[in-house]
């Protein structure tokens, strides 16, 4: 399998589902919003780009089976294989509200092991991808997580949890305590932008609870190739499938022991 042409064959059907999507932007009204459950939104937009993603990823790939998030598919995932593990718009919420920070976001992996990943924001129409040893890129040019060491120097990202609300006291000390250990928290609303942006250096690092693998798969595989580290909350390597994750440059060591002592 050729990772980097097959990353760039990626690359092009996520752009054609990022077009329909700013397509639909321009028209979209509110009265479209459909809930999954409570403050879980979704919209036509995102089944249809969803759609387009799966059909276009089955042609390239016949042999991988689906992830999504919109659960389009009709398949049973079984997460040991080789998969496609879709996001069709990641920040629905933010599209839905007219806010311009969405993405598209697509990762292959085999069972844990992250192959492919491609994250498309196409309000700013920047590409960021990587595949496995192939080093993590945005429009063409390389990109490495930020040299900061210490969490006392770095920008955190977050995002704020809209359902099992009984961790919201732990979650919102953590906030405090990091607000005061950083250079500030920022909360984009959606995980995978952030994570790109981790691994452009742009965000020292991030953290976030109740997470799915269609969230992360992308965006974790791009911060390793960029020279970051992820685990989950515990410091260990169960976070593709296990909903929480915590991503970050140097000062990741820092930031695990603040979220471990205190979640």
């Amino acid at each position: 399998m050729n990772l980097e042409q097959l990353t760039q064959q990626t690359i092009e059907i996520v752009r054609q589902a990022s077009s329909f999507i700013q397509q639909e932007a321009a028209s979209f009204s509110r009265d479209k919003i459909e809930y999954k459950d409570l403050n879980n939104l979704v919209s036509y937009v995102d089944k249809e780009a969803e759609k387009l993603l799966v059909a276009s990823l089955t042609q390239l790939l016949p042999e991988a089976s689906f992830i999504t998030e919109e659960g389009t598919t009709g398949q049973e995932p079984d997460p040991t294989a080789l998969n496609w593990i879709i996001d069709p718009l990641d920040g629905t919420t933010n599209f839905i509200h007219g806010i311009p920070v969405y993405c598209v976001s697509v990762g292959l992996a085999r069972g844990k092991e992250l192959l492919v990943g491609v994250i498309h924001e196409p309000s700013l129409d920047e590409m960021f991808y990587a595949w496995q040893g192939g080093g993590a890129w945005c429009n063409g040019k390389q990109i490495k997580v930020s040299n900061v060491e210490t969490l006392a120097d770095s920008l955190i990202a977050t995002g704020f949890p809209y359902y099992k609300f009984e961790k919201q006291k732990r979650y919102m000390y953590i906030l405090e305590l990091l607000m005061q250990k950083t250079h500030g928290i920022r909360r984009m609303g959606a995980a995978a932008v952030d994570l790109a942006y981790v691994a452009a250096g742009r965000f020292d690092g991030f953290y976030e609870y109740n997470l799915n693998s269609w969230d992360m798969a992308a965006g974790v595989l791009m911060i390793r190739e960029a020279g970051g580290t992820v685990t989950d909350f515990k410091g260990g390597d169960n976070y593709l499938f296990g909903g929480d994750i915590v991503a970050a440059a140097g000062g990741h060591k820092e930031l695990v022991e603040v979220i471990r002592e205190n979640f």
